[in-house]
């Protein structure tokens, strides 16, 4: 379901629900897991999510098969005008109670550890309320896992109190076998469960 540029309803009341995900899906191959994603997550009683997207990982799946509001560069660009007009990167940091990145891809990592924002997805994380939680599983090929910068990219973002769902070894699509896939759905629809409950616990106390 792609977006019309506008985003999601900021009216809803606390009592009708409890919390919001925005889900960030970056180009590594992994992507192709969104809509099992985005599904499992829905599976969460009183869970909102939308979903953010690099241009690179629109290779990966369908929109069609995307339940729920889909935000590209391109609805950052078109919902602003002027000076009054929203920011998008903005509006969907305010909106969102928990962020997670999955799959978060070698190159998107290496411009959060960078502080660059080129795209509408690095804007948001840019942009993140440091306060709220944000996860990131890493996905990519062996080798670049393996890479020095790679230990330290990551070691900067959970730094900035980002939490790490960490990769899995296994057979890759490109044929390699070893660390770099991303953790499988369940486990990381478990650990937003995890993370909610604990951010629901603390509010209430």
């Amino acid at each position: 379901m792609e977006s019309s540029a506008s985003c999601p309803a900021d009216a809803a009341p606390l009592a009708k629900r409890q919390f919001r995900v925005l889900v960030g899906v970056t180009g590594s191959v992994a992507a192709l897991k969104l809509p099992l994603l985005v599904s499992r997550l829905l599976d969460i009683p009183g869970l909102e999510v939308a979903v953010v997207t690099t241009e690179r990982a629109k290779h990966f799946y369908s929109p069609q098969d995307i339940p729920v509001t889909l935000y590209s560069d391109a609805d950052e660009w078109e919902m602003w005008k002027c000076r009054s007009d929203p920011v998008l990167h903005i509006d969907l940091r305010r909106w969102a109670d928990l962020m997670l990145v999955a799959p978060l891809d070698a190159n998107t990592l290496g411009k959060v550890a960078s502080g660059i924002c080129d795209n509408l997805l690095t804007c948001v994380i840019r942009a993140w309320d440091c306060r709220k939680p944000l996860l990131f599983c890493p996905a990519m090929n062996t080798v670049m896992w393996e890479h020095p910068v790679t230990a330290q990219q990551v070691g900067l973002l959970k730094a900035f109190g980002y939490v790490e769902i960490p990769c899995v070894a296994k057979k890759l699509v490109c044929g390699d076998e070893g660390l770099g896939a991303m953790a499988e759905v369940g486990t990381i629809v478990d650990k937003v469960k995890e993370v909610l409950f604990c951010r629901g616990s603390s509010q209430q106390s």
